[in-house]
């Protein structure tokens, strides 16, 4: 019998239905959860949900419909061993299936035959193959016109509110970026993967069975078939900033001195070069006479006054100068909202008596990336937590097969083909024991065998496509960035693959002369969480922003951990060609300045935290920079 562990979240996946973990393991400890899935995914559906609403379902609604059905469940310990033998399934045939399953079938496709465009069916049952529905709204790759959802609204569903609800349509269809204009974005395409229902099971190995007592897995290196055979494309390929064994901080104080000493002089450098901050003054060398005063410093306390004025304190490396920004100078005031700690500006002020007001803010920006030519395709992954229950493995494995040219259109293949570069921008592994209670929500519970697991994944990718892969949050790092690489000691055979290499978080390569800034980006959560007008949705503003500030990771001392380096490796010190982020697990795509920004969304169902801070991610969505045209493919629905 198929495996139901990922079986059970990619059915309430697939109608825009995010489990709770609890939930999830109340459904999988029934005796037939695919029954019971499709069951209440119909009763759900026959709710007032509208297709942009997005159901979070918890334990409660699992249990009165329990109730309503007349079912017994067994208790969670008594179905453990059961579990954890049950391995991470791939989702290619399901004979359970209901009407509300069964999705649409383009029209140019032939069953039981050769469609088109290249694509052969095994049989003609067609419930699990989606081509583009019509209704579905995706920027058109023969057209290039852009059209995206409205926001989604987070609706919690909970027992008082699901009897009365009446039948809509549910629509996956995540947005390319809510706030782009087609200013900002160059040819967008957004094209949904299209694959076949049934796959070979060797091509697709579950997960292997974790138990405690477990003997150590020996991979056998001969199993990644595509590796065998050393690649023979010739990269143009450079490891342009790799802080992996570059760490020399001991933690005293004196580091953090250095440290806070090496990024201000960074900056400076940077903010000195703008034309109307050539001149500047240092804070110790002010004349008191001086009324026009021009500085570049450092945010060292932000504090409101009780007439609703902002008083910011601003350092250099001679001394400190309080700075008023009027509540009557709004569009001054608000940008003053913006201002972080730590953040390193240039200040244009005038001097009245003892106080200083402040007439302008300037950042070090970032000048405009002239166009340039890209006569190759890259594609951007993170967040796959590959170890993890929530894991979308076989999403993953039909994301591989499109790079093996195995599965999709033929525009779609012909994409794949030309893909050069794979990066894969942190969480490549969900790791072990990142937050409390992990434990619960592993499927493999050992770091190395996560990795061991991620090198049969990728190692099934062909050896022609070159794979980078940096740190996360949830990998065998240490947590302070920047993040040395990934140690080999944890994943000695993705290490054996001949095609990957591993640099530091942040990292910065040159793809065939396209310089790659690669961040995992924890250091959003500071902005998003801790200042007005962010937000996690919207993390390509935050990118613009960071950018803009010429930093990663701007605030020390609160939720992302910053080592006290000798140098500051997280300033932005050159201008790159593209920004590559993750850790949010939403896509967004924007072209700022020429810089294309990028962030790559997950393969992961929505996490705990997500759902305490109204974040629903969008899965199984891989950006792709094809010849400098941005496209986005959709490996969710079969």
């Amino acid at each position: 019998m198929i495996c139901m562990t990922t079986e059970v979240l990619f059915k309430f996946a697939k109608k825009d239905i995010n489990l709770s973990p609890e939930a999830y393991k109340k459904i999988i400890s029934l005796d037939n959860p695919l029954d019971f899935s499709s069951s209440l995914i119909v009763k759900l559906k026959s709710q007032e949900f509208s297709k942009d609403d997005l159901i979070s379902l918890d334990e409660n609604v699992v249990d009165d419909f329990i109730v309503t059905l007349g079912l017994s469940t067994h208790e969670l310990d008594n179905k453990k061993n059961q579990i954890a033998s049950k391995n991470q399934s791939t989702l290619f045939s399901d004979d359970n299936r209901n009407d509300d399953d069964i999705v649409s079938v383009d029209e140019d496709i032939t069953l039981n035959g050769t469609d088109n465009k290249g694509l052969t069916l095994n049989d003609s049952d067609d419930k699990g193959l989606n081509l583009n529905d019509s209704d579905d709204k995706v920027l058109n790759a023969d057209t290039a016109e852009i059209t995206t959802t409205s926001d989604v609204k987070v609706k919690n569903l909970d027992t008082e509110n699901v009897a009365n609800r009446i039948a809509t349509e549910p629509i996956f269809n995540p947005s390319i970026d809510a706030n782009s204009t087609t200013d900002d974005i160059e040819n967008k395409d957004k094209v949904d993967a299209n694959v076949l229902d049934s796959f070979e099971e060797t091509q697709s190995k579950p997960i292997s069975k974790i138990v405690q007592d477990k003997v150590p897995k020996v991979i056998d290196a001969s199993k990644f078939k595509r590796n065998l055979n050393p690649p023979t494309v010739e990269y143009d390929f450079e490891i342009l900033q790799d802080t992996s064994k570059k760490s020399y901080t001991s933690g005293e104080i004196g580091n953090l001195i250095t440290y806070f000493k090496n990024r201000y002089e960074k900056l400076s450098n940077i903010l000195s070069k703008r034309p109307e901050l050539r001149a500047y003054q240092k804070i110790r060398d002010l004349d008191e006479k001086a009324t026009d005063l021009t500085l570049i410093v450092m945010v060292s306390e932000i504090r409101n006054t009780k007439n609703g004025h902002r008083i910011v304190i601003f350092e250099d490396d001679t001394d400190e100068i309080a700075v008023l920004f009027h509540k009557d100078n709004h569009e001054l005031f608000r940008a003053s909202e913006k201002l972080i700690k730590d953040e390193t500006v240039g200040i244009l002020a005038e001097r009245k008596g003892e106080l200083a007001i402040a007439n302008r803010i300037i950042q070090p920006g970032i000048p405009r990336v002239p166009k340039k030519d890209m006569n190759f395709s890259a594609v951007f992954t993170s967040d796959i937590h590959i170890g993890s229950l929530t894991f979308l493995e076989d999403a993953f494995v039909r994301f591989t097969k499109w790079l093996n040219g195995d599965f999709g259109s033929e525009e779609q293949k012909e994409i794949a083909n030309d893909v050069k570069y794979m990066v894969v921008g942190g969480d490549i592994v969900d790791g072990i024991g990142v937050y409390p209670n992990q434990d619960a929500e592993l499927a493999i519970k050992d770091i190395s065998d996560q990795y061991d697991e991620a090198a049969r994944l990728l190692g099934d990718i062909r050896s022609d496509i070159k794979i980078i892969i940096t740190p996360g949050n949830h990998d065998a790092s240490r947590v302070a960035e920047p993040q040395p690489a990934v140690p080999e000691k944890y994943a000695k055979h993705l290490y054996e693959l001949n095609n990957t290499e591993f640099i530091s978080n942040p990292g910065v390569v040159s793809l065939d002369g396209w310089n790659t800034l690669i961040y995992h980006g924890r250091g959003f959560d500071d902005i998003a969480i801790g200042v007005k007008g962010f937000s996690h949705e919207h993390n390509d503003v935050i990118m613009e922003e960071l950018l803009n500030m010429r930093h990663l990771a701007p605030i020390y001392g609160e939720r992302t951990p910053l080592a006290s380096e000798l140098e500051d490796y997280l300033v932005i010190d050159n201008v790159p060609d593209i920004f590559h982020t993750g850790h949010v697990h939403i896509n967004t795509y924007r072209n700022y300045n020429g810089v294309h920004m990028i962030n790559s969304g997950t393969f992961q169902t929505q996490t705990e935290f997500q759902k305490i801070h109204n974040i629903v991610p969008t899965c199984a969505n891989v950006p792709v920079l094809h010849r400098g045209t941005y496209k986005q493919l959709n490996f969710l629905s079969k």
